[in-house]
């Protein structure tokens, strides 16, 4: 007992240098519960207390505010030791554009403390930060996410930002939202005992569960009427619950492919006109040097990319072979996940966020759809065709709910009253269960989520000069060759972005005193010099929009006149600059 003190002791004292991510003799320098949920407001605390452990590494920036009020913060995590954040290149990472979809904030807060703790002890987390930096946004719709943790909603509501809108167009404006009837907070099922009348009975099996009564000849009916969601017809227009607070979605918004409403159901008058959207926009125009980027929502187990449509056509294949790449590896990283193709393999999404980052700004984007109920059923590693919100059957809900949560997943049925119906029975799943994984999942999927954010960063380019060579053309002319490498698989100019000339080309340049710089041109055939096309306008600079290619190389030869030193340099926005002097004969 002594020595077991001790040792606590000890530890309470020491707890190691990091968090290695092992259970062992180690403590993290800031402890947070990853078995709950927060709501905005714990959030955007827990951030603040990884910015006040490391204040050098974490700040964060009010880009705007929501509807309601809310700042929009974006937490920027970067090492000043190895140079400001605008030199290297960046990865956005955002969450929570659908208000239930909650997990998402939690994935982006462990993802920045996973980064911060390891920094330092770690060194594969070192050398990226060495070379990168991330811009994380843990909320694009904090008013949903307020509202879905401390209003009364069902899993699936909550889901819209919340600009005041007439979904019914009674002229009305947010009149007839979900009412709960027991004050529990969770907008669950309704039904009514009607003896003999109804049209379903209790299964004998699990009274919980409905079960209908076909049409038959002997007259038999049920007992019970299911009477749909927790909810009454607060505007006398004979629907329930058809107009809650909002109705729209932010993920409709964006340029590429935008449609309007009538088209793409919650896409709003123009492309960026609520303003969450618009701030974040405003900054990723700024952001330059950002050049991967992840979105998370849920659920499903899902890796996704664009196109959002199938009218849209095939994205370049050289970008394909990134994409192909970072989500091979996410699969692997996440199980039950998939790699899909947005409009192929789910469905047509006109206006969202990751097809505009990709064919708008050229950067190699996910949307990752975070939880999937796999997870509760794996049948020893076998994929159950269960990935959808609650399981394989109401059977094996039920069970789960049962064995594993001990029954907090569910409401048992109990008697209310309504306004129209009487004395009913309200009951089923809690807003908490289904779309989001149960407490003792939750840092697994956060985790497995925040490393396949690190695996993508470390795609983003790496340029290094490689080698240079002068070769002596005879009657004091010169070649210099400079060899351009990237030892990433993400170019520093995605093919989307040279053919839409998205942003700044590259510039590959050479200079010096009293060297006179004639031609410039890109060896594409090493073998083959004469073949190259020289450039004589300004040929100390030479623009390039496809940069250099992923795990690849460029070879410009300059054709000069001159002694001296000359300094070789290669500059871009998804990269940091790299230069190198050397002597010419």
């Amino acid at each position: 007992m002594i020595t077991s003190l001790l040792t606590l002791a000890l530890l309470a004292q020491d707890p190691g240098a990091g968090f290695p991510g092992n259970p062992a003799n180690a403590r993290p320098a800031v402890e947070i519960a990853w078995n709950r949920l927060y709501d905005d407001a714990e959030i955007y605390a827990h951030l603040d207390r990884l910015a006040d452990q490391w204040p050098e590494m974490l700040t964060y920036r009010v880009i705007g505010e929501s509807v309601e009020g809310r700042e929009m913060r974006v937490y920027t995590l970067n090492d000043p030791s190895t140079g400001p954040v605008e030199s290297k290149p960046a990865m956005w990472v955002d969450a929570n554009v659908h208000g239930n979809e909650v997990q998402g904030s939690e994935a982006c807060v462990y993802l920045l403390w996973y980064l911060l703790e390891k920094h330092g002890t770690n060194e594969r987390v070192d050398e990226l930060l060495a070379r990168a930096s991330f811009h994380v946004l843990p909320m694009v719709n904090p008013d949903g996410r307020h509202r879905w943790f401390h209003d009364a909603h069902s899993p699936h509501s909550s889901r819209t930002g919340h600009m005041p809108t007439d979904n019914d167009r009674d002229g009305k404006y947010d009149e007839d939202g979900p009412n709960d009837l027991d004050g529990d907070g969770h907008i669950v099922q309704m039904r009514k005992h009607v003896p003999g009348e109804g049209t379903h009975r209790l299964d004998p099996d699990d009274p919980r569960i409905l079960i209908p009564v076909e049409p038959n000849d002997r007259g038999e009916k049920g007992d019970w009427i299911p009477l749909g969601t927790e909810g009454y017809d607060d505007d006398g227009d004979g629907r329930v619950n058809e107009d809650d607070s909002g109705g729209y979605d932010m993920n409709r918004a964006w340029p590429s492919s935008w449609r309007p409403n009538h088209v793409q159901y919650g896409a709003g008058p123009y492309p960026l006109y609520w303003p969450e959207t618009r701030c974040i926009a405003d900054f990723l125009y700024e952001a330059t040097n950002v050049a991967a980027v992840q979105s998370f929502h849920n659920m499903g187990g899902m890796i996704l990319r664009g196109p959002g449509a199938e009218i849209y056509g095939r994205y370049p294949r050289a970008d394909l072979r990134v994409y192909d790449a970072l989500g091979a590896d996410g699969e692997r990283m996440l199980p039950f996940y998939d790699y899909m193709i947005l409009w192929k393999d789910l469905y047509s999404v006109f206006g969202g966020f990751v097809t505009w980052t990709y064919e708008g700004l050229g950067i190699i984007s996910f949307t990752n759809e975070m939880w999937v109920s796999n997870r509760m059923f794996p049948q020893n590693g076998k994929d159950s065709g269960a990935s959808w919100f609650g399981g394989a059957s109401r059977e094996d809900r039920m069970w789960f709910n049962d064995q594993l949560l001990s029954g907090a997943g569910y409401v048992d049925w109990h008697e209310v009253e309504h306004p129209l119906y009487g004395t009913v029975e309200v009951g089923g799943f809690r807003k908490d269960f289904g779309r989001v994984p149960p407490s003792f999942l939750i840092e697994e999927e956060l985790h497995r989520n925040a490393i396949f954010c690190i695996r993508h960063a470390e795609a983003m380019p790496e340029v290094s000069i490689a080698s240079h060579e002068v070769t002596d053309m005879g009657d004091g002319l010169l070649a210099v060759d400079v060899v351009f490498a990237n030892a990433r698989e993400i170019p520093t100019r995605t093919a989307m972005a040279a053919q839409r000339g998205v942003g700044a080309p590259d510039v590959f340049s050479l200079a010096g005193d009293g060297v006179e710089v004639l031609a410039v041109g890109e060896l594409r055939d090493r073998w083959r010099p004469e073949n190259t096309d020289y450039v004589t306008r300004d040929p100390g600079r030479y623009l390039s929009e496809t940069g250099v290619p992923g795990r690849g190389e460029v070879r410009v030869r300059w054709l000069v006149r001159g002694t001296g030193a000359v300094t070789a340099a290669w500059s871009g926005e998804k990269a940091t600059d790299v230069a190198t002097t050397f002597d010419l004969p």
